[in-house]
């Protein structure tokens, strides 16, 4: 939608009423502005999501009371509004965990009991919501699972497949493509554009179980050191300031942090095993060069 949006002009010799018949698009939703979070929302999307982090199984009661200490007058219908916005879903058990929804793009989960040994193995993708000084946005990130390296990410306002799409693309270009990347079940993956694309390059899609949070834990680990490590500590005032805050951090994290669960930087375990892999398709490829000979 957003994209026939684009296409209509007022500088075309079609008129725009005429433009929006073509494209099927309401003349409506072409002028809609949506409109600015209150200062007072702002401030309850972050103290809900600093929330969450430390208690992903509270749900909109739990959040209502808590804001409600606080001293904000809020309702249930307010908070799970903004709940939405800021893309929480509550982790607790549910039945039929392993049943696989009814959408036609969802993915079975790969990573169970996965031994991982190589870069590019498996990547993981998720999205966040990070808040500003005035507003937020949301930032998509891939780490690669073996190394703890993020091989993409990006900001933007709203929460389209496009934008995933555009991150991964730049992964891909940069580092290669991985035999599968995992995500969860949110609207942006479950979707044509996400699973077609991926799927035609020859890479497995995986999803997390509904409800399963721990599924993709790698993304959401990286989240929590993210925001409780530099974003909160450091609350940017607008976007550019939030695209080099993040891009600082990201670097830092690749090549300087030394990782807890296997104490290495993340970038230079990528890159030693990337070098293991080449070397040991040099050495395959010498060997089948010999026996040709």
């Amino acid at each position: 939608m957003s994209e026939r949006k684009s296409l209509v002009s007022t500088r075309s010799r079609l008129s725009v009423r005429k433009q929006c018949e073509l494209l099927t698009v309401n003349r409506s939703n072409l002028y809609y502005h949506p409109v600015e979070e209150s200062p007072e929302n702002l401030k309850m999307m972050r103290i809900m999501d600093e929330h969450s982090i430390k208690h992903p199984g509270e749900g909109v009661m739990s959040m209502v009371y808590m804001l409600r200490r606080k001293g904000h007058g809020v309702n249930h219908k307010r908070i799970r509004r903004l709940l939405r916005k800021i893309g929480h879903r509550t982790v607790y058990p549910k039945k039929n965990l392993s049943k696989l929804g009814e959408v036609k793009y969802i993915r079975p989960y790969l990573l169970n009991k996965v031994s991982f040994t190589h870069a590019n193995q498996a990547w993981s993708v998720g999205i966040t919501y990070i808040p500003m000084e005035r507003g937020f946005m949301y930032c998509t990130a891939i780490i690669d699972i073996y190394s703890r390296k993020i091989v993409g990410w990006g900001v933007s306002n709203s929460l389209e497949a496009k934008w995933c799409l555009d991150v991964y693309q730049r992964a891909v270009e940069k580092y290669g493509k991985p035999e599968i990347i995992n995500s969860d079940q949110g609207s942006q993956f479950t979707s044509s554009q996400w699973t077609g694309m991926i799927e035609d390059m020859g890479v497995k899609v995986s999803m997390d179980g509904k409800g399963r949070a721990v599924d993709n834990r790698w993304i959401e680990r990286f989240w929590r050191t993210l925001k409780y490590k530099h974003i909160y500590l450091n609350p940017p005032k607008d976007g550019l300031e939030l695209y080099e805050n993040i891009r600082w951090y990201i670097d830092y994290y690749n090549k300087e942090k030394v990782h807890q669960t296997f104490g290495e930087v993340p970038a230079e375990r990528y890159f030693e095993s990337r070098m293991k892999t080449t070397n040991k398709s040099i050495q395959l490829l010498t060997k089948t060069e010999s026996v040709l000979v």
